[in-house]
């Protein structure tokens, strides 16, 4: 058997299903509702998100959101622009994305870089989603104001100002 067809071979027809559907509306991203339609009680939900995970069909982006491993991911290896991702895990709200990935989206720097920092309220750390790095960092409600939103294949994200970026960008020299 193909590495498709034993990817395919391993999943439930429900799932099929369920990816099938996802796929057909390309929404590679979901909450529990946009699939709950499939199941009579919310626990199957919950157990037939549990598989998908562990199948490596779908990543789960916070509490309540995921991403779809698209089938034409042959292997299971998948990526999206890291600016949607990270759209996503914050589902469009207190965040930006700052240092040196705001710096070379303006085009202030030709560095690209390894990891992306994400200012939030919300928590520190980091994390790895699909094959991205995000670091994030502690900030204000009010400097996540200040940032601005840009949109990048049919999807706004919130990021650094240009001017904010600069002078971020003098700091580290």
């Amino acid at each position: 058997m193909s590495k498709i067809s034993d990817n395919i071979a391993s999943l439930s027809e429900n799932e099929v299903r369920i990816i099938a559907e996802l796929e057909f509306k390309k929404k590679y991203y979901f909450t529990r509702e946009d699939i709950k339609h499939h199941f009579d009680k919310k626990s199957k939900v919950s157990y037939a998100i549990h598989r998908l995970i562990a199948k490596k069909r779908i990543v789960k982006l916070n509490r309540n959101k995921y991403c779809l491993i698209p089938m034409k991911a042959k292997t299971g290896r998948w990526t999206d622009d890291p600016f949607i991702i990270a759209d996503e895990m914050f589902e469009g709200k207190d965040y930006y994305i700052g240092g040196w990935a705001a710096a070379h989206y303006w085009k202030l720097t030709e560095q690209i870089p390894m990891k992306i920092e994400i200012f939030t309220n919300k928590r520190n750390g980091s994390s790895k989603t699909l094959t991205e790095t995000f670091i994030f960092k502690k900030t204000t409600l009010k400097r996540i104001d200040e940032a601005i939103i840009r949109t990048i294949s049919n999807h706004s994200f919130k990021i650094l100002s240009k001017k904010r970026s600069k002078q971020w960008l003098k700091t580290r020299k």
